[in-house]
C-alpha cells in the first residue's frame, strides 16, 4: 500500500436500492448507507425503474457516508444490477424508464436475435444464449414497440454507467458488465461488430469498454462540492454486481468459487481462460479481474424456495424450520424437491419448469419436507458446479455468501452435496465492497487485484464434506437430475393450462 491512509468508496446500484460503503486501505469498513427506490411494473412481466431515482438515491448515500468519514476520499468504484437498458437522447436526458434485468417482455426479440446470429455463433461470440433479461433484446423491443422513443436514442447505458455519467460526465463501461449485454465479443473484450451489424444497432450508441480497475474520469467539480468530495476524485470502471461481489469475496484466482444463497442462488467460479458452454446452461462473462473470466450458474429460487415454504407452513422463524430439517435424516427418507418455483435458469433455461415434491409417503412430516426443500436447492447448485467442472474449471474451495451463509446447516449441506470444503469470509459486504477495492487500484492504493484482496479474511470454521453423506447425496442427485427430463412435458402442460385459465 502506498501513501497516507486513503478512504475508498464503493457504490452498488441494486434492484431494491443503492448502497454506498467506505473502506480504508486495509479493506476495513468505515461507514455505509443504503436507500431504497421503487420498482414499476406497468404491465404483467414488465420491470422498470427511473434512472433519476437511482441518481437521487446515490447522491444521498454518498453524502451521508462522506458526512461520517470526511472528505479524504481517494477513489470511487461502481457496481450495479446487470443487463438493464437506459436510453438517452442527444442531451443525455432519459427517454423512458429503464428496462431491468428481470423484465420478461422481450421473448420475441430474443428469438429474433437467435435467428439472425445463429444460436451456436451467438454463444461462441458472447458466451451466452439470447435470454429476455439481456440488454440487446431490450434495444430491439424499443425499435419494434416504441419507434418514436427509438428515433431519439443517441446512447444506451447500463444502470451503474448512468450514475457514472452523472458523476463524471463520461460515458464508459467495464468488460464484466458489458458481457451481460449480448453485444460484447467475450474474447476481444470489446463490442462485437458482427453482432451489432446483424442486429442493426449503431456502435456509436455504446460507451467505451474498460477493464474494471481502469480510471474512467473524475467526479465533476460541481458534483464533488454537493457530495462532500474533494476535487478530482477518480472513478473506477467498476463491475457488474456478481463480479464486484466476487472481488469482495476474493474469488480472483483459479481454484476458487462462491455460492450465494439469497433469493436466487448463484455459483460463481473464476476462470483464467474463456470457456463457454455451447448450450448456454451456465453464463460465461468477463471477470472484474483484468483479462480474466468467470462462469456462473443460477438457481432462480434458492433462499426464495425456503421463504415460500416458510410462508406456506406459517413458520415465521427460519431457525425453527432449519432445526426441524436438521433432525431429519439426510435424503429426507427418499424425498426429493425440485425448486423450480419461478421456472429455472441453470441448467434448463426453461421458464415453464415447475416445482415438485417427489417420493412423498405417509412417513414424511414437516421436517422431511423442509429438508427436501433445502437439499433441492443444493442439488440445483450442484448442477451448476458439474457443468463448470465439465468446462475445465474445478474449484477446490467454495466461499458461501448471502443469507444462507449464516446458517451452519446450509453450509454443511452445501459441503456434502457439492463435495468441496465450504468457508465464509469474515465480512459479507457484497458488490459495493468489491467496487471499493477496485477503486483502490484506480487510486494507486493497491498495485494489483491480489493486493486489493489481501485484507479479505476467512472465518476459522470450515465445513468439510462428510464422505458418507457425500456418497449418498451423489445418488440422490442422480435421481434429482433425472426428474426434470421425465416430467418436463407435464410441467409445460400444467403451465399452459394455468395460463389458459386466466
Amino acid at each position: 500500500m502506498h501513501g497516507s491512509l486513503t478512504k475508498l468508496l464503493g457504490l452498488d446500484v441494486g434492484t431494491t436500492g443503492v448502497r454506498c460503503v467506505a473502506v480504508d486501505e486495509r479493506g476495513q469498513l468505515l461507514a455505509d448507507a443504503t436507500e431504497e427506490y421503487p420498482l414499476y411494473s406497468p404491465h404483467p412481466g414488465w420491470s422498470e425503474q427511473r434512472p433519476e431515482d437511482w441518481w437521487a438515491a446515490s447522491r444521498n448515500v454518498i453524502s451521508r457516508v462522506t458526512a461520517r468519514i470526511g472528505p479524504d476520499v481517494g477513489g470511487i468504484g461502481l457496481a450495479g444490477q446487470m443487463h438493464g437498458a437506459v436510453f438517452l437522447d442527444d442531451t443525455d436526458s432519459v427517454i423512458r424508464p429503464a428496462i431491468l434485468w428481470n423484465d420478461q417482455r422481450t421473448a420475441v426479440q430474443a428469438q429474433a436475435i437467435t435467428e439472425r446470429v445463429g444460436a451456436a455463433r451467438l454463444t461462441e461470440v458472447t458466451g451466452n444464449p439470447a435470454l429476455t433479461g439481456f440488454q440487446a433484446p431490450k434495444i430491439l423491443w424499443l425499435r419494434d414497440q416504441e419507434p418514436k422513443a427509438y428515433e431519439r436514442v443517441v446512447s444506451v447505458l447500463l444502470p451503474k454507467d448512468y450514475i457514472r455519467l452523472r458523476l463524471t460526465g463520461e460515458k464508459a463501461t467495464d468488460a464484466s458488465d458489458a458481457a451481460g449485454t449480448l453485444l460484447l465479443d467475450l474474447k476481444a473484450r470489446t463490442w462485437s461488430s458482427e453482432i451489432l451489424e446483424a442486429l442493426e444497432i449503431s456502435a456509436r450508441w455504446l460507451p467505451q469498454v474498460f477493464e474494471s480497475p481502469d480510471r474512467t474520469g473524475s467526479v465533476l467539480k460541481k458534483v464533488a462540492k454537493e457530495l462532500g468530495l474533494p476535487d478530482g476524485v477518480p472513478v473506477a470502471a467498476g463491475a457488474g454486481d456478481n463480479a464486484a461481489a466476487a472481488v469482495g469475496n476474493g474469488i480472483v484466482r483459479e481454484g476458487l468459487a462462491s455460492c450465494s444463497i439469497g433469493t436466487s442462488g448463484v455459483l460463481f467460479a473464476h476462470s483464467d481462460t474463456m470457456a463457454t458452454d455451447p448450450s448456454g446452461r451456465v453464463h460465461a462473462f468477463c471477470h472484474a479481474v483484468p483479462l480474466r473470466y468467470h462462469l456462473m450458474g443460477v438457481t432462480l429460487a434458492a433462499g426464495g424456495a425456503l421463504r415460500w415454504w416458510r410462508d406456506l407452513v406459517g413458520k415465521g422463524d427460519y431457525d425453527e424450520l432449519t432445526a426441524l430439517a436438521a433432525q431429519t435424516p439426510p435424503g429426507a427418507e427418499g424425498l426429493v424437491f425440485l425448486p423450480y418455483l419461478t421456472g429455472e435458469r441453470t441448467p434448463h433455461l426453461d421458464p415453464q419448469a415447475r416445482g415438485a415434491f417427489f417420493g412423498l409417503n405417509s412417513r414424511h412430516g414437516l421436517g422431511h419436507l423442509t429438508r427436501a426443500v433445502m437439499e433441492g436447492v443444493a442439488y440445483s447448485q450442484r448442477d451448476s458446479l458439474e457443468i463448470i467442472v465439465e468446462l475445465g474449471t474445478d474449484p477446490e474451495q467454495i466461499r458461501v455468501t448471502g443469507g444462507g451463509a449464516r446458517s451452519p446447516f446450509w453450509r454443511q449441506l452445501l459441503a456434502d452435496v457439492l463435495g468441496r470444503p465450504v468457508v465464509r469470509t469474515a465480512a459479507d459486504e457484497g458488490p459495493a465492497y468489491g467496487a471499493a477495492l477496485l477503486a483502490g487500484m484506480t487510486a494507486g492504493v493497491f498495485a494489483s487485484i491480489d493486493e486489493a484482496c489481501a485484507g479479505i479474511s476467512l472465518r476459522p470454521e470450515v465445513s468439510e464434506p462428510d464422505p458418507e453423506r457425500q456418497r449418498m447425496y451423489s445418488e440422490y442427485h442422480a435421481v434429482y437430475r433425472d426428474l426434470f427430463p421425465t416430467t418436463s412435458r407435464a410441467m409445460h402442460r400444467l403451465s399452459d393450462l394455468a395460463g389458459s385459465a386466466d
